[in-house]
């Protein structure tokens, strides 16, 4: 079985409030955790301009979460946010993780 890192870029609404904020950022990283992800990292991007407005928001909330886990939990949080009022948008994308080379895991480098 393939091993896969994600990144998943969120906006949420700029109206919430810095305490609803949180609690929707905790309610996705605890989805994350409860379905098997492993080395979550979340980054807070905070307020930005959008490129273009999104239900009448011209600002919205970045959050930044990176993570390995089975792609069923990816399919539960993006659910979760496809029916939150407070999500604007989301995207997630994969990348395989780099595995080391046979000849390189003893860890001697040719001279």
């Amino acid at each position: 079985m393939k091993e896969f890192i994600y990144e998943t870029m969120y906006i949420l609404r700029p109206d919430i409030g810095e305490e609803r904020t949180d609690a929707e950022i905790d309610k996705y990283r605890n989805i994350l955790l409860e379905n098997g992800a492993e080395d979550l990292d979340v980054q807070h991007r905070g307020k930005r301009r959008l490129a273009y407005d999104i239900l009448k928001h011209r600002d919205g909330v970045y959050v930044q979460m990176n993570y390995k886990a089975p792609g069923a939990s990816i399919a539960v949080m993006e659910k979760a946010m496809k029916f939150s009022d407070d999500v604007l948008r989301y995207l997630t994308i994969k990348q395989p993780v780099q595995q080391p080379d046979a000849d390189d895991e003893d860890g001697d480098e040719e001279e």
